[in-house]
């Protein structure tokens, strides 16, 4: 039964940790609210930033079997035993783990501090994989955003546009610190009075400015009236 399932939660973040300590220790407190409640963490698979603290805290308290990370093949970075981690400064995008070359085979990342981790392809394989992980998840389960940046918007975006859509229904929380989304709400009022959303479906994504306030949220979260009821093939 469902309700005998633990909840999945996929959670986006940056893989960098920000500017201020208050970001970090949002994602440190957000998995202790996962490990009281048995939460089973789905995230992008990276060690650094915002993504691994939240990963290997909730490790540190429940065990790597809690944590699943899923991360395309271009974002790892392939070192040889003894070299040391590489630097992840320079321009552009700067992979989101490191690890030693002989620990890798084609698939998965040996179970470490930071949970089990599957390689894939590609970005939209990761999104489609944590997303399915999510709809087989018991009640509370669903997706959360902390700070980051293009991809972060991205993938939390994409599944506020999915739950309108009606392939999933799944709760959308965005735990908003140092009022770092505020821009975010400002667009939805905005695209609500200029009539590109609905009342209803604005409230597909809910705000929350701690991140004790995570959990409850998307324990009692309903889905929107407004929501389109779309045949995909489930």
């Amino acid at each position: 039964m469902a309700q005998d399932k633990p909840a999945v939660i996929c959670v986006f973040c940056g893989s960098t940790p920000g500017k201020s300590p208050e970001h970090l220790e949002a994602a440190r407190t957000l998995a202790q609210e996962f490990h009281k409640h048995n939460v089973q963490l789905v995230y992008g698979g990276g060690t650094i930033g915002l993504m691994g603290e939240i990963a290997k805290t909730l490790v540190s308290l429940s065990g790597p079997q809690a944590v699943h990370g899923f991360i395309p093949r271009a974002l790892i970075k392939r070192v040889k035993k003894n070299d040391g981690e590489a630097s992840t400064n320079g321009a552009g995008k700067a992979a989101e783990r490191i690890i030693d070359d002989e620990a890798l085979d084609q698939d998965h990342i040996p179970e470490s501090e930071f949970g089990v981790t599957t390689i894939v392809e590609d970005m939209h394989t990761r999104k489609r994989l944590m997303a399915e992980k999510v709809s087989k998840g018991g009640p509370g389960s669903g997706f959360v955003t902390l700070a980051g940046g293009f991809g972060t918007i991205e993938e939390i975006m994409e599944m506020t546009t999915w739950n309108q859509l009606g392939i999933h229904s799944g709760g959308i929380v965005v735990l908003n610190i140092r009022g770092y989304w505020d821009a975010l709400f400002t667009w939805v009022r905005g695209a609500v009075e200029e009539g590109f959303i609905s009342a209803e479906n604005a409230a597909i994504l809910v705000e929350v400015h701690d991140a004790t306030e995570v959990w409850p949220r998307l324990v009692e979260y309903q889905v929107s009236s407004g929501r389109m009821t779309l045949d995909w093939g489930k």
